[in-house]
């Protein structure tokens, strides 16, 4: 008997989106904000997407058996609701509400699903809507997706879900089992939210920058050890400073931040504007030794045991995109491998509630080797998308593709990169990328200031083949996804300079060719023409725009941009007084 799953996320009215799993098997997984073109998609259900993974699996309503949705009622008669309203006490109205009305928020998201059904098609009198918490779902999408078959450690962290903030369990025989949970406002995740709002970022987008900006700081100068503590089995947030709601907020031009006055003053005024410089770049490195050391004793202390058995653990959940902590924890004794779900973040709990509907249902799911979950487009879909654009882009269909652009790539262009399925979660992974030769100097810079206009210090990132990780990197551990950061051998530092950061590392994908093969040969002519298998890679995309989905998309993107060099599929577009190269 086949079994058909749509998950569906967006109960935290950001990074709403949708998967569907057929009998086991991830067919599409895809997030709203990349047709929608509106970044975290706040306050959108994901019908889009979800019209989009059916449309792949080419099925209709009804032939969907269940609805996963990564969000759950929790009973009074737990913990959660007492625990928010107790430390919460200050903001009586909120604590109150948890009490007397905790479940409203799953009742709105709910209503919204069943709306976004009826758009869809579905028969919502017939259709099953099954809630699953949200860090079990979080747990479901890196234990389940891992393919790991030992006992194996789950650790789940991110701002929060229903209430809980930090899940601790472990997976057996497909069966997920909760060993602990801490309840907002003790959560890592928000603390570290709030924190990059202080350092002047946005919540959700900004927590990369503050892993970015950290390395250039120097976390002995400032002790951040009064903001949180995990003493006796418990995290406890200083909720006079940090992950305040109400009253207790900063505000500032009629905005309410997520720490107190008595934050700023302690460190000074909230940082503005684009320059890391004293003292915030040492808060910076502060925020991340104090998180990167609270996870890992809190990890020791839940999971310790576990992985001294199997060295297997799973990881999602926003902070789990945290590649300095995965770092420190790949670097343990005790650890074997470490699995990070891709989409950690709030899109990837809609794989999660899927897979564990999946496997309640006596379907276990495939292990997770790539994110080429969204949408493809032909050459013919290419063209019709170039003849229509305002912007009457000159193109032409070519061959030998990894030839031609490697060649322009070693002759120091930056290259938009558009190929096959595109990715699912946030990292470019050589489905719409802008890519460049990483010996090249400079050729970071130029992406930086003509194209992505983003902050100097944040650093870009590797592709490579998997013939070179081993030369390339000091430690050997799988790295499909870009979810870990790797010190880098001496010699390729300078090989390579462009894509390794400040601190000697780089956040690296390492590349099998089955699972992107014109990705992989064009590493392997970049490797024909300098030596290094190597390309930098960073997302298609400017800032604060959420990454590349279709041809038109593209095409926009690249006349708002710097950039010469677009290829789509096989059809090469190029900016007057380019080269086409045509000589290969």
């Amino acid at each position: 008997m086949a079994l058909t799953v749509l998950g569906l996320s967006g109960a935290l009215s950001h990074d709403p989106s949708a998967a569907l799993y057929i009998d086991g098997k991830l067919i599409a997984a895809v997030e709203e904000e990349r047709f929608v073109r509106d970044k975290h998609a706040k306050n959108r259900m994901p019908y889009e997407s979800a019209k989009f993974c059916l449309e792949q699996a080419g099925i209709k309503p009804s032939d969907v058996d269940v609805v996963a949705i990564p969000f759950a009622p929790i009973s009074l008669f737990e913990k959660a609701r007492w625990h928010y309203a107790k430390r919460y006490w200050y903001a009586p109205d909120r604590a109150l509400d948890a009490l007397l009305m905790g479940n409203r928020r799953f009742k709105r998201y709910r209503k919204k699903i069943v709306w976004c059904l009826e758009q869809l098609g579905f028969d919502t009198k017939k259709i099953q809507i099954v809630p699953v918490e949200h860090h079990l779902a979080h747990a479901a999408s890196a234990y389940l997706c891992s393919g790991f078959t030992e006992k194996t450690a789950i650790l789940g962290i991110d701002g929060k879900g229903e209430y809980a903030t930090t899940f601790f369990g472990y997976g057996e025989n497909g069966q997920i089992h909760k060993i602990k949970e801490f309840y907002d406002p003790d959560s890592l995740g928000g603390l570290y939210g709030a924190m990059t709002e202080f350092l002047g970022f946005e919540m959700l987008d900004g927590e990369f920058k503050v892993m970015g900006m950290a390395p250039y700081g120097d976390a002995s100068k400032y002790d951040f050890s009064r903001l949180a503590s995990f003493e006796n089995g418990e995290l406890v947030i200083n909720t006079d400073l940090a992950n305040v709601i109400g009253l207790r907020r900063y505000k500032e031009k009629g905005k309410g931040f997520y720490f107190s006055p008595k934050l700023i003053e302690w460190l000074g005024p909230k940082r503005e504007g684009d320059i890391a410089d004293d003292p915030y770049i040492h808060y910076a490195a502060s925020m991340q030794a104090l998180f990167e050391k609270l996870a890992l004793q809190m990890m020791d202390h839940y999971l310790g045991d576990i992985l001294k058995e199997t060295g297997k653990i799973a990881f999602a959940g926003g902070c789990a995109l945290n590649v300095k902590l995965n770092q420190r924890i790949i670097a343990r004794d005790e650890v074997k491998e470490l699995f990070v779900q891709p989409a950690s973040g709030d899109a990837g709990t809609a794989v999660g509630a899927a897979a564990f509907v999946s496997q309640q249902r006596g379907v276990p799911v495939e292990k997770m080797e790539h994110v080429y979950l969204g949408p493809s487009y032909s050459n013919e879909d290419v063209i019709a998308a170039c003849a229509k654009h305002p912007n009457k882009p000159v193109f032409k269909q070519i061959d030998n593709v990894e030839k031609r652009i490697a060649k322009i790539m070693v002759d120091g262009n930056p290259v938009a990169w558009f190929q096959g399925r595109m990715e699912f979660g946030p990292r470019a992974l050589g489905g719409r990328s802008i890519i460049g030769c990483p010996s090249i100097p400079g050729v970071a810079d130029r992406i930086n200031e003509q194209i992505k206009f983003r902050e100097r210090w944040r650093p870009f990132c590797p592709s490579m083949l998997d013939t070179v990780a081993a030369q390339m990197l000091k430690v050997d551990h799988p790295s499909p996804f870009m979810t870990f950061t790797f010190e880098v051998n001496e010699e390729w530092k300078t090989r390579v300079s462009e894509v390794v950061h400040e601190d000697g590392t780089s956040r690296a994908q390492v590349l099998k060719r089955e699972y992107n093969p014109r990705w992989y040969d064009l590493m392997k002519e970049l490797e024909n023409l300098t030596g290094n298998g190597v390309s930098l890679n960073t997302s298609l995309n400017r800032r604060g725009e959420p990454m590349i989905c279709s041809p038109t998309d593209a095409l926009n993107m690249f006349y708002g941009s710097d950039l010469q060099y677009l290829i789509m599929q096989d059809v090469l577009v190029v900016k007057d007084g380019c080269d086409w190269h045509d000589s290969l």
